[in-house]
């Protein structure tokens, strides 16, 4: 096997961006994340869905002939682009952990914009509310309902990963598997 084209997926704050990266930067193939294809640049952030129409063109663009890292979610519109992918790694993480992450990271990127009277406050909860509902039966949004129905329709095999770990032993299973179904890490 070549360079591995390899998808990581799972709910929001599972960690899919970060072992992505982290992956990537050991593979030495380029990573792109789903949310910059899917979302316009806009302030605020991520309230304006770039159509399918346009991001999978885009998306087809940017990824390199050899392999790549995709983190994010593609089900429901991205198929197209995962032609020829050689592993899918599903991130899962308990819902507290997540919203605690998810918690940390906007009060990073955004500050006192998702605070009271920021003028991000009621998309950061409404965002927090999506999150949680991940778990929960029914959701009609991203799911683990969902991603379990679209990941039973999948070719490439599926590593299913516990995203508590640190990201770096999380890069480690992935590499071992990547290495059972045949790659060889060039030196």
């Amino acid at each position: 096997m070549t360079d591995p084209r390899i998808h990581i997926t799972g709910a929001a704050c599972s960690g899919t961006t970060t072992l992505g990266a982290a992956l990537a930067a050991a593979l030495g193939v380029p990573h792109h994340d789903t949310d910059t294809y899917y979302w316009r640049s806009t302030d605020p952030p991520y309230t304006d869905r770039r159509p399918a129409t346009e991001r999978l063109p885009l998306m087809r663009a940017a990824l390199e002939p050899g392999g790549w890292v995709i983190s994010g979610s593609l089900d429901g519109w991205g198929d197209p682009l995962l032609v020829g992918v050689d592993l899918i790694v599903y991130l899962s993480a308990p819902m507290g952990v997540r919203l605690a992450r998810l918690k940390a990271r906007e009060r990073r990127r955004f500050g006192a914009r998702i605070g009271p009277g920021g003028d991000m406050e009621h998309i950061h909860a409404s965002f927090l509310v999506w999150a949680a509902d991940y778990d929960e039966a029914g959701f009609t949004g991203r799911s683990r309902q969902r991603h379990e129905a679209w990941l039973a329709e999948q070719a490439a095999p599926v590593l299913r990963l516990e995203a508590t770990r640190p990201p770096e032993a999380l890069a480690a299973q992935v590499l071992a598997r990547l290495a059972e179904i045949g790659y060889v890490a060039q030196d």
